[in-house]
């Protein structure tokens, strides 16, 4: 029997503010695979991810529909066990004097940061540590956010998503704003993850944030959905130059996708 699709959208239409950014939007993503979801900015690729991580919500319509692993109605504390996040915005969220082990352990309580009035138990206490060293950051334990790098930053958010050992992690732009050592760092953790057997959603416009362990591409532009199928299949040099429309040229190595200008 055919188990149940992660995440099936069904005539969503959502918005950002007063803008329309999807409308009869259908996808399903599936259990198992990791994703990459490519498009030029604006094109609804961020909209996606916050209605899946119940950030937004869509328009309710008696035709349209949004469930999660079956569900339309789902527990938050649930949804984290089920999908993990890392972006800039939750980024930009965290205020500067957090510390970093803090940061880890706020996704147990689904918080921005530990506050006094929330507790962890034991087990939780134990839970943190085994991520931080998972990821080798006990180094970040005491040091406050606004004093680290960037890099250092998104992998507490990445041990963060990780605390409830999700089926799927969630990246929105994972490498934006990140030097090459951090950028390089991340894309290798990324792999060992998939390798372990945790999926990967990832929305980008630099073809080269897509691991050579991902082979399912979905194009967008313009709030739509325009390609969706096998990596080798759709990541062409023509089929970028039309979704980005620059003429470019592409360069495959190591599984690793490059494109540059013509």
């Amino acid at each position: 029997m055919p188990s149940t699709p992660l995440a099936e959208l069904n005539n969503i239409t959502a918005f950002r503010g007063d803008r329309k950014v999807l409308e009869n939007f259908n996808l399903t993503l599936h259990e198992g695979e990791s994703v990459a979801i490519l498009g030029p900015n604006g094109c609804g690729k961020s909209t996606l991810l916050k209605l899946l991580t119940r950030e937004i919500y869509h328009v309710d319509k008696p035709e349209s529909s949004l469930l999660i692993k079956g569900q339309d109605r789902i527990n938050l504390m649930q949804l984290r066990e089920w999908l993990g996040v890392v972006s800039q915005d939750l980024q930009e969220f965290y205020t500067p004097y957090t510390k970093g082990r803090d940061v880890v352990a706020s996704g147990l309580l689904g918080a921005i940061g530990v506050h006094d009035h929330l507790q962890l138990t034991e087990h939780q206490q134990q839970r943190v540590d085994e991520v931080i060293e998972q990821l080798g950051l006990a180094y970040l334990n005491d040091t406050m956010f606004q004093r680290l790098s960037t890099g250092q930053q998104r992998r507490l958010l990445l041990a963060r998503a990780l605390i409830h050992n999700p089926s799927t992690v969630i990246f929105d732009e994972p490498t934006n704003s990140l030097d090459l050592q951090a950028s390089f760092e991340l894309i290798a953790t990324m792999r060992e993850l998939v390798q372990s057997g945790t999926n990967l959603l990832i929305a980008t416009h630099h073809v080269q944030e897509v691991v050579p362990e991902i082979d399912r591409i979905i194009f967008m532009k313009a709030g739509k959905i325009i390609a969706d199928g096998d990596k080798t299949t759709l990541l062409t040099a023509q089929n970028l130059s039309e979704l980005y429309g620059v003429k470019l040229k592409l360069m495959v190595q190591d599984g690793f996708y490059h494109a540059y200008p013509v």
